[in-house]
């Protein structure tokens, strides 16, 4: 998958979160606490925070990711553009990957028809053996990062089979 697939996989999936979030925000009725900064609202005197003033039937912000160098990602989100290196991009792959854990719906259990990857060959690897028996495998994937793993015995015997199969 070149480059510009990537990006356009990428801005698609968020795009995707973007309207889950939008829908979600609209749908619930209790105040959403993550940011209380003060917003003005051209005139009233109350401020409002910006959750209230996201949840409000506005024009639903876009997102566009750009890439203008090797080393850089650009994203604009409503208007506003942040340039994210490669530190801040793992950072964020990181909270959005922790966030995305304790999210429903789960992840698909079989893999999507059409899903695209990019796969790391051969990858660096470390094993640590926990108290309860099962085995800690954290790989690190050239775009994700170092990805953990936890396996039970019997789940280490199924994998060894998989993998030596012809």
């Amino acid at each position: 998958m070149n480059l510009q697939e990537q990006i356009g996989a990428i801005e698609a999936s968020v795009d995707d979160l973007i309207h889950a979030a939008a829908a979600s925000v609209g749908a619930s009725s209790a105040p959403v606490a993550a940011h209380a900064e003060p917003v003005t609202n051209g005139g009233d005197d109350a401020p409002r925070t910006t959750a209230q003033h996201d949840a409000q039937p506005a024009d639903k912000p876009t997102l566009h990711i750009e890439r203008p160098n090797q080393n850089e990602i650009a994203m604009t989100i409503g208007g506003q553009r942040v340039l994210l290196h490669p530190l801040q991009v793992g950072q964020l792959i990181e909270e959005l990957s922790n966030a995305r854990a304790s999210m429903q719906p789960e992840a698909p259990a079989n893999l999507p028809a059409g899903w695209r990857f990019v796969s790391t060959k051969n990858p660096a690897m470390a094993v640590q053996k926990q108290s309860n028996g099962d085995r800690l495998l954290v790989m690190r994937h050239t775009g994700h990062g170092w990805v953990p793993f936890t396996f039970s015995p019997d789940m280490v015997i199924q994998m060894y089979m998989m993998l030596t199969q012809a």
